[in-house]
């Protein structure tokens, strides 16, 4: 996709905000313990590349992304850290993860053996690094009994010469809220699945965001930092105890491309959906649904010179059409999500006003989009 250089709409990323967020998570772990932040979707939409570096020099010891690809891309940076792929790729791709040390998630002897096959016949020099993934409740990936799990570690150990055994994890589905019964629930099977483990491998790790910020770290020795490392709460409001301050890295802005007087009764917008009480002050923003403004917007407001100003109108394609407090020139900034004056927009927001998460929100910016670091 066009990366649109030439358009003043742009996604700003503060990466001493990213550091600041690492490190203070560091600081909550004892030396024995790994931090691998989670850059899977493009760094949820702050970049994976730019965000691994800036993670590195904070204190982090390895990457987590969803895809191979993902992965392959930080590899191609020069990124040398440990890298797991937290989803189920497909075995006939082992050969690639095992020469360029990228860790994969299994869920089934299955998937084992067809990759030990793979790899035999790729003639691999490389030992491909495997995480066994546990479902205690998130009912997503993993084995789902000890007894199955104690199955496929008699695989992995026939397999030793091929795949090493590097990790074992799971995923809590409610450490964000804050009712803890089935967090608990959670815990206590992932300690089930632990007692048939004989050998430890390197990394436990059952601890995201979440998990990290309300609850101990229960016996692992690594967290996966994801959106508390873009400085965004995994709770939106639900939980606001922190810690530590979580310093919101991204920032969205635009600017007027257009301003225009319009008497009352006209009508603004796809549908004729709005229509001026009064004269209006009418602006144009060039930014829309495919950057990933979602249409559920209109009515929201927008910052424009610390005031706020609603998108009246559906939101467009390419453009969104706000009431402005009063005339502005061609070119004066638009906060979308960010600070103007003493008024400010957050992702949570902007979530809570169309029905989403945080995540969505800002995953869902689209890569036309320039990303402008500072």
């Amino acid at each position: 996709m066009v990366v649109s250089m030439m358009r003043n709409s742009q996604v700003i990323i503060n990466q001493q905000a990213i550091f600041d967020n690492v490190a203070n998570s560091r600081q909550q772990l004892d030396s024995k313990s790994d931090l691998f932040v989670v850059v899977k979707a493009n760094g949820y939409g702050h970049g994976a590349v730019q965000v691994a570096n800036v993670a590195k020099k904070a204190g982090a010891t390895g990457f987590c992304v969803a895809l191979i690809d993902e992965a392959m891309e930080l590899r191609e940076a020069g990124i040398l850290e440990p890298i797991l792929v937290l989803g189920i790729s497909d075995p006939q791709w082992a050969p690639v993860a095992a020469e360029n040390n990228i860790s994969l998630t299994i869920s089934s002897p299955e998937w084992v053996k067809q990759a030990q096959s793979i790899l035999s016949v790729a003639r691999c020099d490389s030992k491909l690094k495997i995480h066994v993934a546990l479902d205690t409740g998130m009912g997503r990936i993993g084995f789902q009994t000890p007894e199955e799990l104690q199955s496929a570690l008699k695989v992995i150990n026939e397999s030793a010469g091929q795949i090493e055994f590097e990790g074992i994890f799971t995923h809590f589905a409610t450490a964000d809220e804050p009712d803890d019964a089935y967090f608990k629930q959670q815990y206590d099977k992932f300690n089930a699945f632990m007692d048939v483990v004989e050998s430890r491998p390197k990394y436990v790790h059952v601890a995201n965001s979440a998990t990290s910020l309300w609850h101990k770290i229960c016996g692992g020795n690594m967290i996966r930092l994801g959106i508390a490392a873009y400085g965004l709460n995994p709770s939106q409001r639900a939980i606001t105890e922190l810690p530590y301050n979580l310093e919101p890295a991204l920032s969205l802005e635009s600017s007027l491309i257009h301003v225009k007087e319009v008497k009352a009764g006209t009508h603004i917008g796809y549908g004729a959906t709005y229509e001026a009480k009064q004269d209006e002050w009418i602006g144009t923003v060039p930014i829309g649904y495919a950057d990933g403004i979602a249409r559920k917007l209109q009515g929201f407001s927008v910052l424009v010179n610390g005031h706020r100003c609603e998108i009246v109108g559906r939101v467009c394609m390419d453009q969104i059409m706000i009431r402005l407090d009063r005339q502005y020139n061609y070119g004066t900034k638009v906060v979308i999500i960010g600070k103007s004056g003493d008024e400010q927009n957050t992702a949570e927001d902007l979530a809570e006003y169309i029905g989403t998460i945080n995540y969505e929100v800002i995953c869902g910016l689209q890569p036309r989009l320039k990303r402008v670091y500072v």
